[in-house]
């Protein structure tokens, strides 16, 4: 066995924790975590004690030395750790139901990353994490933060500009593209390549190859695509798709066939209810089941979840930054010149190679001419975003919202700036000085 190996969990009483804890058991021979420490607030206590006893029991019925804790205490949590991962979410599902409806009220896109809602999500959130990532560089300063918390692209790029800790953003969109290619052509997801090209939930793939060989244009002329539970699922203009050559990601839905989406958002608010309140109806069965004393592992169930196949992303990396593995994952990383018409500071999803100094951002081969004005618009927005969440400027905020492709009217953009500030006033300090 080597040197002790702990793993602090942000928001361990998120229902996505059994999958994090099935994970490491799965991947225990090379990846050997010895101590898995579950970190919520106050608020979140009674869930934390749930799933954390969950997660005792599946330990318990691997055999493997692995020691759970449970805590409301942040220094408790991170004193040592080798790897910090964050799911979390400020204001929990109430403030979520805000970011999906407040903005369908002015007729722009109600969602929890993208737009509005993203925005408000980002103000949050950033602030937060930093403060953790201020005790982080006190108590593990040379620990991995792996950072799933939307919108993870503008997360890991506020935690990267304004804080020395090692960050890198994941998320569950490219796995779940891998899987749905596996089971569209039946074979296992290591003998597929794709490559992701674009920011964390606006990206496209620019390849796919199964064993070599290109499977790209079979795709483009059979109208093949991915998709999630947490996204409307509409159908995709066939001939735009196939003239860029690429396939989106189903959240560049909300870009492309954005009347559409608020539509199909306004029927869903009518009928089943928002995105949040479905998600909640999915969490209290999660938690009822989690609550059986015989149940020692994760239940199908969680699948329901939009970020089914997370822990599956998180535990590949953390396995590869610790083994040296060297092998490719797509991630949220500095642009470093990969894409030569950002900033070299901002955050892009594309494909790495994992060493364990770090991910290396591999050089994309083909950028579809027509994305790079919505990638540059979008990561505009998201740099003026994080600014304001550092600064509680209304004014950069406002800038941020009006440049948003999403939103078409610098009116429009102020009185639903004032309105989700005003909202969300109990989480915003820095905007209500």
């Amino acid at each position: 066995m080597s040197k002790h190996l702990k793993l602090a969990v942000i928001g361990g009483g998120s229902s996505y924790t059994p999958e994090l804890v099935d994970g490491i058991i799965r991947n225990f021979e090379r990846f050997p975590v010895d101590e898995i420490i579950l970190l919520d607030i106050p608020e979140g206590e009674w869930k934390l004690n749930i799933v954390g006893n969950l997660a005792k029991r599946m330990i318990a019925s691997s055999g493997l030395p692995i020691t759970v804790k449970l805590t409301l205490d942040r220094q408790e949590a991170l004193d040592g750790a080798g790897y910090v991962t964050t799911q979390m979410r400020v204001g929990l599902l109430e403030a979520r139901t805000w970011d999906e409806t407040i903005p369908l009220k002015y007729g722009v896109i109600g969602q929890e990353t993208t737009g509005p809602g993203g925005m408000l999500k980002a103000f949050r959130t950033i602030p937060v994490l930093l403060d953790i990532c201020e005790a982080m560089e006190r108590l593990c300063p040379d620990a991995w933060l792996l950072n799933f918390t939307n919108p993870a692209g503008m997360v890991t790029e506020a935690i990267l500009k304004y804080s020395r800790i090692k960050s890198i953003g994941l998320c569950n969109s490219p796995i779940a593209a891998y899987k749905w290619l596996s089971g569209l052509y039946e074979v296992a997801p290591e003998r597929i390549y794709c490559e992701f090209v674009g920011l964390n939930h606006l990206h496209w793939i620019t390849q796919i190859s199964i064993d070599g060989e290109s499977k790209l244009e079979e795709l483009l002329n059979g109208g093949g695509t991915y998709s999630a539970r947490n996204v409307p699922q509409l159908d995709w203009n066939a001939s735009l798709v196939r003239s860029l050559g690429a396939i989106p990601s189903y959240y560049l839905k909300y870009f492309y066939l954005q009347k559409e989406m608020i539509e199909s958002q306004l029927e869903a608010q009518r009928t089943e209810g928002t995105r949040a309140e479905v998600v909640k109806r999915v969490e209290d069965e999660l938690f009822e089941l989690y609550r059986d004393p015989n149940l020692a592992e994760k239940p199908r169930q969680l699948e329901l979840r939009g970020g089914a196949y997370y822990s599956e992303a998180a535990v590949n990396l953390m396995n590869s930054l610790y083994n040296d593995s060297q092998d490719i994952q797509t991630l949220n990383v500095p642009n470093q010149g990969i894409l030569d018409f950002l900033p070299d500071d901002a955050c892009i999803e594309v494909n790495c190679t994992v060493t364990k100094q770090g991910p290396v951002p591999i050089p994309t081969t083909k950028v579809p001419p027509a994305v790079k004005g919505l990638i540059h618009a979008v990561k505009t927005y998201e740099q003026l975003a994080i600014e304001a969440a550092v600064t509680g400027d209304k004014g950069v905020a406002l800038q941020a919202l009006a440049h948003h492709p999403l939103v078409q009217s610098a009116n429009v953009a102020e009185r639903l700036l004032e309105e989700m500030l005003k909202q969300n006033r109990k989480y915003l300090p820095l905007f209500f000085k």
